[in-house]
């Protein structure tokens, strides 16, 4: 069984230690990606970029959780200071991202244009604004809205984001280039997920995170969890992120470019920084379709 270096458990408890004021947001942060409250999230977010002061909310909408295992779903329009509505949809399994774009015109006829992504972690948050293409009909009529997405939904690129890790807040192209590097190496991992003819296809967040970081990550895991093929005669190690990394198994595991990223540690890093982002991507098409057909929701109490 793998054992822990000195360092490596320094490293994993270095958030309770650096940048004392911001530690409290860390671990709130935390707690939001994993609450499944679509409105702490929201908040959150909106606090962070400063939404929440820009734009009065006038109506929302919500599809209660349907007996099919269906989350639930919300429909928010909004203004801001210059009289401009939006539109904000919102998934209940999914509480990290919100879709927006523009209000309908006079017809009905609705385009999204972005995801507003914020997933925290105790290292800190990823925040981003990911452009995404697509559109349909939303009639809202004061007690009931009907949206209908027919010209699906298809992310495109990160256009915008903020990334804070433990005490430094990385901005502007920085922040940029690096989010959107880390979404290639999500893409490539989510997509090596998929091809795994025996991977289950239906997890729920804390499933998924069950079953694939032994996968993995089985030098982190308890030797009853790991596969039994993990390690053979002739694996060699290599050090990185404070842990000894089985580079046979790596290779037995990905192609070369993705076996590199975990030699490195730089996989670890995307799993312990950005898990939601992860599981978002992995589960894009429950995402979509979810938003098939004609969404009904009723008007909500104030």
């Amino acid at each position: 069984m793998h054992k822990k270096t000195k360092a490596a458990k320094t490293r994993r408890n270095t958030w309770r230690y650096t940048g004392a004021f911001c530690a409290p947001l860390f671990v709130f942060l935390a707690a939001v990606c994993v609450s499944g409250c679509v409105s702490l999230a929201e908040k959150t977010g909106q606090a962070l970029d400063g939404s929440a002061f820009a734009e009065k909310r006038l109506a929302v909408y919500r599809m209660a959780a349907q007996a099919d295992g269906g989350a639930g779903m919300e429909i928010r329009e909004t203004a801001n200071k210059a009289g401009e509505r939006f539109i904000s949809v919102s998934l209940a399994d999914f509480p990290v991202m919100r879709l927006r774009g523009p209000a309908p015109d006079a017809a009905g006829v609705f385009y999204l244009t972005s995801i507003e992504y914020l997933g925290g972690s105790v290292a800190g948050w990823n925040q981003f604004t990911l452009d995404v293409s697509g559109g349909g009909t939303l009639v809202m009529d004061g007690n009931a809205a009907a949206l209908t997405l027919d010209q699906g939904l298809e992310a495109v690129q990160i256009s915008a984001g903020k990334i804070r890790r433990y005490d430094t807040l990385i901005t502007g192209a920085d922040a940029l280039a690096n989010l959107r590097n880390r979404r290639e190496r999500i893409l490539a991992l989510t997509a090596w997920m998929h091809e795994r003819e025996d991977a289950p296809a239906a997890l729920d967040r804390d499933a998924f995170e069950k079953y694939w970081k032994p996968v993995i990550f089985p030098e982190l895991t308890a030797k009853k969890s790991r596969p039994a093929n993990w390690e053979q005669d002739g694996d060699r190690r290599v050090k990185a992120e404070d842990i000894r990394w089985n580079t046979g198994y790596t290779a037995r595991l990905f192609d070369e470019q993705l076996g590199m990223v975990r030699n490195s540690g730089t996989l670890l890093r995307d799993w312990e920084e950005a898990l939601e982002w992860i599981y978002l991507e992995h589960q894009w098409e429950r995402v979509t379709a979810r938003l098939a057909g004609t969404i009904h929701a009723q008007r909500a109490k104030k």
